[in-house]
């Protein structure tokens, strides 16, 4: 009888381990495919970073940087005044969009119970969803035809409705996963409400709000289509945001339709340029998002 009931327990835990042999090289081969496909979707990206790279290298000097266009059937000539008005386009589009986004963002965190919150989260989401040429024509609509001229104002306005939407939502997400406990203990010491929600919720946030600004401004950073009909370039330096302004987008776009072989070069120079940026921006967004989620 011992003898049987010890071949009995020997039996059931060989079929028990050969079981979990069995989920452990499942879970392995799973893991590998998994590896595998994550490895062939980045696969698109670094060969376009390796054949931009390869092209905008040969082109990219401090001279490049530091200069302005030259003429029609000249040989060289820089983008100094597209990146100068890349980042004027960037500063107009974040002094209109972060304090509306935000604020937004707070509304719809201190309010969600309310109807008229349920209604401005369908609009940001609709918002959204709009397309970048269709915001170029309300601005245009806007600002351009009243003025009678182009403007980097007009591009900015434009470019700000793209990142209102993702400041927004941002803000939002961000402000709901700060722990209740810190507004009650705030609210218990007598604090006012306002200030509460100043002093206490917003800077313990403030990672995760700057995480979405960053992600907004490389959401803008290559926009082309709504500049077309706001912003339209200048192939002079303007500091003016009345006037209209070169921006990288728009001047990759005007030299990669040209006929000049020599624009085509600078046009792989300023995609260069204008990748790096956006990648610079994106791990700054990943890298704030990380210190953000190790406090909560």
């Amino acid at each position: 009888m011992r003898a049987y009931s010890y071949n009995k327990t020997h039996k059931n835990a060989s079929i028990v381990t050969k079981k979990i042999r069995r989920r452990l090289l499942f879970d392995r081969f799973f893991e590998g495919v998994i590896v595998f496909l994550s490895l062939i979707s980045a696969l698109p990206l670094l060969f376009i970073l390796i054949f931009i790279a390869k092209k905008g290298l040969s082109v990219i000097n401090w001279k490049f940087l530091v200069s302005l266009p030259k003429p029609v059937g000249e040989i060289g000539g820089g983008v100094a005044n597209a990146i100068v008005g890349t980042f004027i386009l960037i500063l107009v589009a974040s002094i209109l969009s972060i304090p509306i986004g935000t604020s937004v963002g707070i509304y719809l965190n201190e309010k969600k119970d309310k109807p008229i919150s349920n209604w401005i989260a369908l609009g940001v989401d609709v918002l959204q969803g709009v397309p970048s040429i269709v915001l170029g024509i309300i601005s245009y609509l806007w600002f351009v035809r009243p003025m009678g001229h182009f403007s980097a104002l007009s591009g900015g306005v434009a470019l700000a409705i793209m990142m209102l939407p993702v400041i927004t939502k941002s803000t939002y997400e961000t402000l709901k996963l700060i722990p209740e406990s810190i507004r009650e203990a705030s609210l218990s010491l007598g604090v006012p409400y306002y200030k509460t929600v100043i002093r206490v919720i917003l800077p313990a946030s403030m990672s995760g709000i700057v995480t979405g600004i960053l992600l907004g401004i490389a959401r803008i950073a290559g926009e082309t289509a709504p500049l077309l009909f706001t912003a339209f370039g200048n192939p002079y330096m303007n500091l003016d945001v009345t006037k209209p302004v070169n921006s990288l987008p728009l001047l990759i776009f005007n030299y990669a339709i040209s006929p000049y072989e020599d624009w085509h070069r600078i046009a792989w120079g300023a995609s260069l340029i204008l990748i790096v940026m956006v990648l610079i921006i994106n791990l700054l967004a990943k890298l704030l998002s990380r210190k953000w989620k190790t406090q909560f």
